[in-house]
């Protein structure tokens, strides 16, 4: 067992028992981690509070790390970046449960990766700190991508179509699973643009409803056990 001093991302929470947490987190020093919180559900005088482990809270923990597969245990705990706006907006809670959902799918090394835990933690500030949000969560999973392997090859996109299957520009317009006209032109929108430029996009409700499915076909069909989201349709009903 090791102590250990760690920036933490709060993935999710389980429930366990009546006074008990078992909590996900995205380590910076060590990848994924899951730790069992003891009696935090009754106890108003510990050291550590439940709102600590709201989704996607950012913390500063002591942990103990057991090298066998067994739970850790947080020793210590304090967030980092109080949020001021995503405890208080519909929309951008939303966005937090849809997200934590698909990181705490997809994010599961056992390993350092400051790249990916820098992207997260600057992208959760930036959507607290704004206001005009609604396409935030499509950039968001687009530019993830980038840090799993398979963002579109975009050195040829002023080609006819997208094939979601290879991740790049092509020709072949009547292949399955490639995009075209209207579709095409909706995902291109989001090609190479930061979180500071989503501005300058507007989709409508049904064009944004649209953009996801892709987005999240995308996933699907790039890594292998990605699970559609439970909380795909609460998005969907905030922005409708």
């Amino acid at each position: 067992m090791s102590v250990i001093s760690t920036r933490a991302i709060v993935f999710n929470t389980i429930k366990y028992g009546d006074t008990s947490l078992i909590v996900k987190c995205f380590t910076l020093e060590e990848g994924v981690k899951s730790y069992m919180i003891k009696g935090v559900l009754k106890s108003k005088k510990g050291k550590l509070k439940t709102a600590y482990f709201q989704p996607l809270t950012q913390l500063q923990i002591v942990a103990n790390h057991n090298n066998k597969n067994t739970l850790n245990s947080i020793k210590e705990a304090q967030v980092v970046f109080p949020y001021n706006t995503i405890h208080t907006s519909i929309i951008k809670q939303s966005i937090i449960l849809f997200l934590s959902e698909v990181l705490s799918n997809i994010v599961q090394e056992e390993e350092k990766n400051d790249a990916l835990y820098t992207y997260i933690e600057t992208a959760i500030i930036w959507l607290d700190t704004h206001t005009d949000v609604a396409n935030f969560h499509l950039l968001f999973l687009l530019n993830l991508s980038k840090f799993l392997g398979f963002y579109p090859e975009t050195s040829q996109s002023n080609k006819e179509a997208f094939s979601l299957t290879e991740g790049s520009f092509t020709d072949s317009t009547y292949e399955k699973l490639t995009l075209t006209g209207k579709e095409l032109t909706l995902f291109k929108k989001l090609l190479g643009i930061n979180f500071d430029a989503i501005n300058s996009i507007s989709f409508n409700k049904n064009e944004r409803q649209a953009i996801l499915r892709i987005i999240i076909q995308y996933f699907e069909l790039h890594l292998e056990g990605f699970r559609k989201p439970k909380s795909l349709d609460i998005l969907e009903t905030v922005f409708s």
